[in-house]
């Protein structure tokens, strides 16, 4: 391996790191989920064709780990027994820092092959193209996909909207 491909490799972790803890939520099995992926990407190396780009490659390599890891859980549903919603870090209590464990909690609720392509488009500015490469599904899939996710997390946040107003008109109610 030659020391500009191990920088490319190296180049796409911060990038790796973001979708990883974008697909599941918890920074500890999002950095397993990444060392996976690079040690995946080491050892297999000499498989990689140049005619692909390195980082779609390996965005590739997590998707499929992911994907595996999520077939192993339902495989074993004692093990992933609550597994659906992560326990979210406490976070500061500025409004923005709210919004952001929103968001993620929704993005959450997607399933995996809506959440993955929404990151890998809406985060990680990749293709559609490059998406459907990595996730191994066809373009309009890719965009079935983004469309039904996209529609998803905005029902989701005006539903939370509406219930957040509901719930404050009712406190007020129970004042009067």
């Amino acid at each position: 391996m030659r020391a500009q491909d191990e920088a490319e490799i190296v180049a796409c972790i911060p990038s790796l790191r973001r979708y990883a803890r974008g697909l599941v939520s918890d920074p500890d099995r999002a950095d397993d989920l990444v060392q996976d992926t690079l040690e995946r990407a080491w050892s297999r190396f000499s498989l990689w064709q140049k005619r692909n780009e390195l980082r779609a490659w390996m965005f590739g390599i997590m998707h499929n780990h992911f994907i595996d890891r999520i077939r192993a859980q339902r495989s074993r549903p004692e093990d992933s027994a609550g597994d659906d919603l992560p326990e979210l870090p406490q976070r500061a209590q500025q409004t923005d820092a709210l919004e952001v464990r929103d968001l993620d909690r929704l993005l959450q609720r997607l399933p995996p092959e809506q959440r993955e392509v929404l990151l890998l488009v809406s985060v990680e500015e990749l293709s559609y193209q490059e998406v459907a490469q990595i996730t191994g599904v066809p373009l309009g899939t890719v965009m079935s996909r983004l469309s039904r996710a996209r529609a998803r997390l905005r029902d989701e946040m005006a539903g939370q909207t509406q219930d957040k107003v509901s719930s404050a008109a009712q406190r007020i109610q129970r004042v009067k």
